[in-house]
């Protein structure tokens, strides 16, 4: 059993000569410590074996900045302002924001928001806030295009991407399993009797997870065989026009797709709903009208990212993972007017 005192930093400043916030800087690697300094620290707390703790120096940052004796930690939920994201994305948005930062608060961290893009708001200048509040978990919202941020300085910060894939920094990731639950949709409508099931997607909703929908759904009309096979729709932009040319040509008696307001190009091309033909929604939380089909269940992919995030500062694990892993949470099917109950 080992008889030697634990290494503090008070210990350690004493033993170097050093006031013991220039140790917790030095730590910290803080720029303002002279480098031969910093190094200094950083060897002698190797040698004596000091792990330091950096969620204890976050705790104390911002106690000291809000004066706020119950505080535990801060995390930040980080979005990009992009102006080509389209509107219905927004529900679920709110919803994993939602449950990231109920599970957070459960777990004793603040989830604060930060949007990068707007007014004075730069990459660089987010790096800047983050480093002198001491926030050094990162839950990165779910982007449209492929998010950067590469800019920021990560071996201060762990990062999990609440979506499918981040390539800039490549982080560990946590998302719906879009694979399994178009197996589910897909096993549902058989047992309804459906036999004509066709997919209806705008391309950059496909291409953005790397077509996981649409290779889902082909490998299993073909494979299986359990369905005639229709040619899926995927267009840059899904418009009724398009929508009506290939309905009309293929006749598929169910439809999957994300909006809604397919359900009403459906009823143009005559069909009605649900008597003759379906509607099945691959993300039921971005339509206000309501939809059977599946629910992605954005509130437990927040609370999953911010679980990893937590985990990841209690180990210690900063900078961009070596090997990058994606956590996948199931859909859940919902009932609902668009197909038979």
């Amino acid at each position: 059993m080992n008889s030697e005192p634990r290494p503090t930093m008070r210990s350690m400043a004493r033993a170097l000569g050093l006031s013991r916030t220039t140790v917790s800087e030095s730590l910290r690697d803080e720029p303002r410590v002279h480098l031969a300094t910093r190094q200094r620290v950083q060897a002698h707390a190797r040698a004596v074996g000091y792990r330091f703790n950096p969620l204890a120096s976050s705790i104390l940052s911002e106690v000291r900045r809000t004066r706020l004796s119950a505080f535990h930690g801060v995390l930040a939920a980080v979005s990009l302002e992009e102006p080509r994201r389209p509107p219905f994305t927004g529900p679920f948005w709110r919803e994993l924001l939602r449950g990231a930062a109920a599970r957070a608060e459960q777990l004793g961290f603040k989830l604060e928001q930060f949007v990068v893009g707007e007014p004075g708001v730069s990459v660089h200048r987010l790096d800047t806030i983050l480093q002198s509040r001491g926030i050094r978990g990162v839950l990165i919202m779910p982007a449209w295009d492929q998010p950067e941020l590469t800019q920021l300085d990560w071996q201060h910060y762990t990062g999990v991407y609440a979506d499918y894939l981040i390539d800039h920094p490549a982080l560990h990731s946590v998302c719906p399993d879009h694979p399994r639950a178009m197996v589910t949709a897909l096993e549902r409508l058989k047992q309804l009797g459906y036999r004509r099931p066709g997919l209806a997607l705008q391309e950059h909703e496909s291409a953005r997870l790397q077509h996981r929908w649409a290779g889902a759904f082909l490998a299993d009309v073909r494979l299986n065989r359990r369905f005639a096979f229709v040619p899926p729709l995927i267009e840059p932009q899904l418009n009724v026009a398009r929508f009506k040319k290939w309905f009309q040509r293929y006749q598929p008696d169910v439809v999957l797709g994300h909006r809604a307001e397919i359900v009403g190009w459906m009823k143009d091309c005559g069909a009605r709903v649900p008597q003759t033909h379906g509607f099945c929604c691959l993300n039921t939380s971005i339509n206000a009208t309501p939809c059977a089909g599946l629910d992605q269940q954005p509130y437990q992919i927040g609370v999953r990212g911010v679980e990893i995030v937590i985990s990841q500062l209690h180990r210690n694990e900063y900078g961009i993972p070596e090997l990058p892993c994606n956590t996948t949470v199931p859909s859940r099917w919902v009932d609902g007017p668009t197909l038979p109950s």
